[in-house]
């Protein structure tokens, strides 16, 4: 099972950190994901039929960039 960790910048509230795990755990196959708003990373488990990019643009959809 495949394991992205990514960091995403602009988290400042627990609203801003529902709104990125709203937009990950809206994709399809997503396992688990933890998200830290005091370090910005975020590890996502999931299967191999979303990509790290397709993360990504959810993500930055939601009006968070990541790195």
């Amino acid at each position: 099972m495949p394991t992205t960790t990514l960091i995403i910048t602009g988290m400042q509230s627990d609203d801003c950190l529902r709104t990125v795990m709203n937009a990950i755990q809206d994709l399809p196959c997503i396992n688990h994901a933890d998200v830290s708003l005091a370090t910005g990373e975020a590890t996502i488990d999931h299967t191999s039929m979303v990509s790290e990019g397709d993360i990504r643009a959810a993500i930055e959809d939601a009006g968070f960039p990541t790195r």
